[in-house]
């Protein structure tokens, strides 16, 4: 503590010696070094023509000092002498050689501040250090740390001009420099959270390895999101919307890897099983496309009617759709060639899905039947008639022995594949069945209903276990968490339930949420449950305490999709309010405690971020960005999220003028 304390005290006393600067001469120095193009400013200062180029640029200045002419020439070759002894003192002092923003210097930094604050002529040499950044090479890292003092003593850098400075390895948070000229700027391993940068104008700068803790939001479509699914490699998330486009992404680093555009609207997509393809259900026609190379593969035509879905055969070769035309198509997944077109149902076909090993293809359909379907064959194997109403939902069980359907006619039925026959019914619900769900093992299965209740029942007896009453109103998703032993369910009544699934009771309920509740899903590991909901709020559940441990706001629209990484690590989400968000879960430990700082409570501005980083959010509504890089540490280009609070990328020079 004391040698941090001696440290500070030295280093002050080497800025003290800018009391007896002039700011006039700074800042003529500033602009001689600038038009003669200095790289090393010491040697320059040591020339005699220095004094000569400082004496005609005072006697052009008018009305700039108290001083008169003759005591400003006096000044002015005083400060070339001090100026270059303090210039020389601090360009081998340990200020222009570490990071003064690190931990280790916190104690140097609160002893500074608080024996600068006071002092404006040395706040004015900390400024004329940092643009001393643009020129010599040798002053970046005292230039960087002095631009990281300014911003903690909160000094007004307002309306500044900071071209061409070049700032690395420091810490730039909160810094406000609202309408300030950075162009041309090079910011390296810089911080720039909560920076303000609003009307600031941005040309040919050169921002690498930015840090920026917030969200990334994919903000890219121009309607509702209908839905998000990741690939099974993990690599991906695609997006489909109203807006007739699918959007391709790495969501490991948030950059648009692919726009895939459609015709018309776009329900769904599914990605093969290698992940090297995706499908996508857009009006009548089904697109293929080169995840690679982000180019489609094929426009799929045949159907009649709009497709309702489409899924992948287990080992990728197989894609097969639905429609509302009532017939299913068996394709080609690598050369896009319709197979075959497979006929027998007399309305809407809702709903196809493969058996675990890819043989059998199921189908449900408004005409309350379902087809089984061989696929290498193309021949129907068995129509599964029973129910008496439209069939919302399939699921094969993990051994793929059984077949189980939901119907609006409020029954489940259990078919065996293999012969076609109805094996049970099960009755219990007095709604309409909205979803039917498999344990891992197989062995229990959960409907929820229009009845507002859920049903666990024993695939092998065929036998109610449970019925789970709470929900007041339909139960829109029930999902098991990986090891089976819990079910959660969200219903339009605003809350999430979780359910043991050995005893048949509730262990929780989980309120929080202001509207009906879409979607839940598991974490990988199931110790986390993330929620959606109208209430354009995400949440997420530690499973085990029931708790909340983390509210994301930002969105601006309903929540129609949430679900995990394969990984565990983001969670994506998409809303009526046409953008995709990534969610980082990897400090969720540190999200439960943060709020935001209240002195931004009266401003309009995007709560979620406050909620998920320890800083105050980046603004930069109005900044004006033209060429030039910002890109963050993982290599993702930050344009986009600069476009997303409100700055103007903007295409050519020309742009800018007519703005």
């Amino acid at each position: 503590m004391n040698c941090q304390k001696e440290q500070a005290e030295d280093f002050y006393g080497v800025l003290a010696l800018s009391i007896e600067f002039d700011e006039v001469v700074l800042q003529i120095l500033l602009k001689i070094f600038k038009r003669e193009k200095i790289q090393d400013c010491l040697e320059f200062l040591s020339q005699d023509q220095i004094q000569k180029q400082v004496e005609q640029e005072i006697l052009q200045l008018e009305n700039s000092s108290l001083l008169s002419k003759d005591q400003m020439l006096q000044v002015g070759k005083k400060n070339i002498k001090k100026i270059t002894d303090t210039l020389k003192k601090i360009k081998g002092h340990d200020y222009n050689k570490q990071t003064y923003s690190l931990e280790d210097y916190e104690e140097i930094q609160k002893e500074l501040i608080i024996k600068i604050s006071w002092e404006k002529k040395i706040i004015v040499f900390l400024k004329f250090l940092v643009h001393l950044t643009a020129l010599d090479e040798r002053y970046i890292q005292c230039g960087s740390n002095s631009f990281h003092l300014l911003v903690q003593m909160k000094v007004d850098l307002k309306e500044q001009c900071f071209e061409n400075i070049r700032i690395r390895n420091t810490s730039l948070i909160g810094a406000n420099l609202v309408r300030c000229d950075l162009s041309g700027s090079e910011f390296e391993n810089i911080i720039i959270s909560g920076m303000n940068l609003n009307q600031a104008k941005l040309f040919n700068c050169k921002w690498r390895n930015i840090g920026i803790q917030e969200q990334i939001m994919l903000y890219s479509h121009f309607d509702q999101v209908n839905q998000v699914c990741f690939s099974p490699n993990g690599k991906f998330l695609a997006s489909c919307s109203v807006d007739n486009s699918i959007k391709l992404w790495d969501f490991k680093t948030g950059k648009i890897k692919s726009i895939l555009q459609g015709e018309s609207e776009i329900k769904s997509v599914c990605f093969s099983k290698n992940s090297t393809v995706l499908a996508s259900c857009c009006g009548t026609f089904l697109y293929l496309w080169n995840l690679k190379s982000g180019k489609q593969i094929s426009k799929l035509i045949g159907h009649m009617d709009d497709i309702n879905t489409a899924c992948f055969s287990p080992n990728g070769t197989k894609l097969a759709s639905c429609s509302d035309d009532t017939s299913i198509r068996l394709w080609n997944a690598k050369t896009g060639q319709q197979q075959l077109k497979l006929e027998g149902h007399e309305d809407y076909v809702n709903v196809v899905c493969f058996s675990p090993d890819g043989t059998t293809l199921a189908s449900g359909s408004d005409d309350n039947s379902i087809c089984l379907w061989d696929v290498r064959m193309g021949q129907q194997k068995a129509k599964l008639d029973g129910h008496s109403s439209c069939v919302n939902s399939l699921c094969y069980s993990p051994d793929g022995t059984t077949l189980v359907s939901g119907s609006s006619d409020d029954s489940i039925r259990l078919w065996n594949v293999k012969t076609g026959q109805q094996k049970q019914e099960l009755k219990g619900h007095e709604g309409g069945v909205k979803t039917v769900c498999f344990s891992p093992d197989g062995i229990t299965l959960a409907s929820g209903s229009d009845d507002n209740s859920i049903h666990l029942w024993d695939v092998r007896m065929g036998q109610q276990k449970a019925k789970l009453d709470g929900h007041q109103y339909q139960v829109n998703t029930v999902c098991f968490s990986p090891d089976g032993s819990t079910l959660a369910s969200c219903s339009d009544d605003k809350s999430i339930r979780l359910w043991d699934v050995k005893k048949g009771q509730q262990q929780a309920k989980l309120d929080g949420h202001q509207y009906q509740v879409n979607r839940v899903c598991f974490s990988p590991d199931g110790s986390t449950l993330a929620s959606g909901s109208a209430d354009r709020s995400i949440r997420l559940w530690d499973v085990r305490t029931g708790q909340q441990q983390v509210k994301l706001e930002g969105h601006v629209g309903w929540i129609n999709t949430v679900c995990f990484s394969p990984d565990g690590t983001t969670l994506a989400s998409c809303s009526d309010d046409m953008s995709i968000r990534l969610w980082d879960l990897k400090t969720k430990q540190s999200i439960d405690r943060l709020e935001g700082p209240s002195s931004l409570q009266n401003v309009d501005i995007d709560r979620t971020i406050l909620r998920i980083c320890q800083n105050p959010i980046l603004e930069a509504q109005g900044a004006l960005i033209l060429k030039g890089e910002f890109v963050n540490y993982q290599g993702v280009d930050l344009k986009s999220l600069f476009k997303s609070k409100g700055s103007f990328i903007l295409i050519n020079y020309k742009e800018f003028k007519q703005n």
